[in-house]
């Protein structure tokens, strides 16, 4: 069945919360481990349906956000959503009382029981409406930027649409598409401003009714962190910043000299080399059907993968007018399928989605036989080991996609690997300022930014810039408007992807049958357990960044840039 003929139906409240409140007297009632387990997947299926709907609907709104149907049903179920959040936490109150919880995790994984005692720690009826608030502003957000209309040189372009206007070869060009692009910002400044700080307000009060002190805290409950904490995050940064950022300045230094340039302009960091940005070679359907025929050449899990997704439309990949930014992977827990989203727009973006996201979606096939539902997707920073990886892992496809222009999307694609991490650590580190200090006014936000950006992004220079100048930047990135603390999970997987790099590069036999192992584990395990288990170092130990820097120094050292 094709993703068009997936059926969407409101769910009947009553009905379900009828049949959850039956179902969990029922699991109070058991005593043996078993039985518990047999009634527990009972709930899993009424989740399911729940599941399956709200992502129908929340898919089919970013597809088209001027669709009045399926606006109405995305406004429905940021209502209702935390109302059936109560039930979810009463389920895991009642998995936690089983007398036998060894016996219980025979069926269950241990992730379940992490998750739901994090679960209690965030969430609490009495906060039902401060979580719709909180939806309706993320969604205020992702509407605020889909409905961007660029004018420039008598066009209308939205948010990805223009960039590759960024990216082109006459400097000018690049400066005044640049310059339009960010004048949205500008005129959107004030919106941008009262929309997070109305988002910082409404999470440090939830975090306050909650009884923590900040909502920083309760943020890394709420992202699943079992087995590491704010200290451990704290030095992670510090080892970004002291072997890192070092190499991410030369790689700044030697696209200025490819450019021939004196310094590197804001306008000029997307503009890599003076023969133009690598490029796909082909229409979106070709490039589809180049990653079809990569994925049955690299294993035959990945090329029946492949097949589900292309036979039944499993994606939605061009960008078009009302359609919100940005790409994802989400499931469709009924009909056992990944499906992905994403915005062509002629640039290499579009080969990361049908590597980066299909690495997401090739996880959740290879984990959606487990019957816990919560278990069939790792935590954030693990899935992203997963998608990251799979970057790596198309690398001897490339041609297929980039032709002439394949070793330059190499060298283009591996230095934005490590020229990532300065700046997902900052992202992480604002959000640490910020909600460690809720009192911070919208100016003092922008002037914290800045400063931290200038630490792990010394190369960034906006003169002539003035809304980026002051600090405005973030207000692009998504994540921080809509999943507070989730960002520094991509640079753990990237740091866990390059070791994955680097063993198949140095031909180590079994890096793909390691990967295998990893995506097939789903979430059974937490995220240093799933580093282990695969084989890999744990970010967070001590020269694990000093190791990936040296291995990474080498590899782009080996290319003559200047060729390109």
């Amino acid at each position: 069945m094709k993703f068009s003929e997936f059926k969407y139906e409101r769910i009947n409240m009553e009905e379900v919360t009828g049949q959850m409140e039956e179902l969990l007297a029922e699991l109070k009632q058991q005593t043996a481990a078993e039985d518990f387990y047999r009634v527990f997947l009972k709930t899993q299926e009424v989740e399911k349906k729940i599941g399956t709907m709200s992502t129908l609907a929340s898919v089919r709104h970013s597809i088209d956000t001027r669709d009045p149907f399926y606006e109405a049903e995305n406004d429905f179920w940021d209502e209702t959503m935390p109302q059936l959040q109560a039930y979810e936490v009463q389920l895991s109150r009642i998995v936690l009382d089983f007398p036998d919880r060894k016996e219980l995790m025979k069926y269950i994984p241990e992730p379940y029981f992490l998750s739901a005692e994090f679960d209690l720690k965030t969430f609490d009826e009495k906060i039902i409406p401060l979580l719709q608030q909180e939806n309706k502003l993320s969604s205020e957000y992702g509407k605020l930027k889909a409905q961007a209309e660029i004018e420039f040189e008598g066009k209308t372009y939205n948010l990805a649409s223009i960039a590759p206007l960024l990216q082109d070869r006459d400097r000018d060009v690049r400066r005044r598409a640049y310059d339009a692009k960010m004048a949205f910002f500008a005129k959107n400044e004030a919106e941008f401003d009262r929309i997070y700080d109305e988002l910082v307000k409404v999470r440090t009060q939830i975090a306050h009714e909650l009884g923590y002190e900040t909502f920083t805290e309760l943020g890394y409950y709420r992202m699943q962190r079992f087995d590491y904490n704010q200290d451990m995050v704290a030095n992670y940064r510090r080892q970004i910043l002291e072997d890192i950022v070092p190499l991410t300045r030369d790689i700044y230094g030697r696209q200025a000299k490819r450019l021939g340039l004196e310094k590197l302009r804001y306008y000029d960091m997307g503009y890599e080399f003076e023969s133009g940005n690598p490029t796909p070679k082909g229409t979106p359907e070709q490039l589809v059907k180049a990653a079809v025929n990569m994925y049955h050449q690299m294993s035959p899990q990945t090329g029946e993968f492949i097949d589900v997704m292309y036979n039944n439309e499993l994606w939605d990949l061009v960008s078009r007018d009302g359609k919100e930014m940005g790409g994802y992977c989400t499931s469709i827990p009924e009909y056992e399928v990944p499906f992905i989203f994403s915005n062509f727009n002629g640039t290499s973006g579009d080969v990361d989605v049908l590597t980066h996201e299909a690495g997401h979606a090739f996880q959740y096939y290879s984990s959606r036989h487990i019957p816990v539902l919560n278990c069939q997707w790792p935590t954030m920073e693990s899935a992203e080991i997963d998608s990251m990886s799979m970057e790596f892992f198309a690398y001897p496809w490339m041609q297929d996609f980039f032709k002439e222009d394949t070793q330059k999307y190499y060298y283009s694609h591996f230095s934005g690997t490590l020229t990532f991490l300065p700046y997902g650590v900052l992202v992480d580190h604002f959000q640490h300022e910020v909600y460690n200090h809720p009192e911070m006014t919208p100016e003092e936000r922008k002037a914290t930014w800045r400063k931290l950006e200038k630490m792990y992004c010394p190369d960034r220079d906006f003169e002539g810039c003035e809304i980026l100048d002051k600090g405005c930047w973030w207000y692009q990135q998504g994540h921080i408007f809509e999943s507070p603390f989730y960002y520094i999970d991509y640079t753990l997987a990237q740091v866990c992807a390059l070791q994955f790099w680097a063993r198949a590069h140095k031909q180590d036999p079994d890096t793909f049958k390691d990967y295998l192992h990893l995506v097939s584990l789903g979430g059974t395990m937490t995220f240093t357990k799933l580093v282990r288990e695969a084989n890999l170092k744990v970010p967070f130990e001590d020269g694990c960044i000093k190791d990936v820097a040296a291995e990474a120094r080498k590899f782009l050292d080996s290319f003559d840039d200047s060729s390109f």
